[in-house]
């Protein structure tokens, strides 16, 4: 799914739901389709996992699109009732999965968002950017990837992205890596950094994003 800041994320994910409804039927197979991209901010995780969805033909859900479905009914709705009955059940199943082991029973949004990230993961041929997705689908279904950096080249990134001083990225760095290292912790009982909880970590400081799309794509082959 290829982002356009022009069109409503309500639309992108009702042309999306319409894409899934008329997908012809796939065989059950045990090849992976789905790959989970965490990043630390600044890395040029978000332009990998577009790349890599591209290059794959596969559908990109960045953490905007599946919050916004996680906090939104309707969408929610159409997202879950896309799948058959098999895929419903295989959902539930992860989402009793997920709470049980996360102790989630009192957090709704957290239960809407596994919710929404198990349809995504069901339908497969996806590519799915932070909201600790690798933490919610079963590893065995799913490649793991983390994008990192050195600071100092998250630094150069950010301040070239966002037009900020060397002094004002470091604070939105330290802030947006803060957020979503606690939003781990909270939720899933984890350390973000761990590199057990990812199958891949790639260092983005000398490797081309071209490079580290093709990386991934191996990997993927040989699985």
């Amino acid at each position: 799914m290829k982002i356009k800041k022009s069109r409503p994320i309500q639309q992108i994910i009702e042309d999306q739901v319409n894409k899934w409804k008329s997908a012809l039927p796939h065989k059950e197979e045990k090849k992976i389709t789905v790959v989970t991209i965490s990043r630390q901010p600044g890395s040029g995780g978000h332009f990998l996992a577009q790349q890599l969805a591209q290059k794959l033909s596969f559908d990109f859900f960045d953490q905007e699109i599946t919050q916004a479905v996680a906090e939104n009914a309707h969408m929610r709705t159409l997202a879950v009732e896309s799948l058959d009955e098999k895929g419903i059940s295989a959902i539930n199943d992860i989402i009793s999965s997920v709470v049980e082991k996360h102790h989630l029973w009192g957090y709704e949004y957290m239960q809407n968002l596994v919710k929404v990230v198990a349809a995504i993961g069901k339908h497969g041929n996806a590519v799915i950017l932070g909201r600790g997705a690798n933490f919610i689908l079963p590893r065995e279904e799913i490649l793991r990837v983390r994008a990192i950096a050195p600071l100092a080249v998250r630094v150069k990134n950010v301040t070239e992205w966002l037009k900020l001083s060397s002094e004002q990225a470091k604070e939105y760095l330290q802030k947006i890596e803060s957020e979503r290292k606690d939003f781990i912790k909270k939720y899933f009982k984890a350390d973000i950094d761990d590199p057990e909880n990812n199958d891949l970590v790639i260092n983005l400081e000398k490797l081309s994003i071209e490079i580290a799309v093709e990386t991934i794509n191996a990997v993927l082959k040989s699985l």
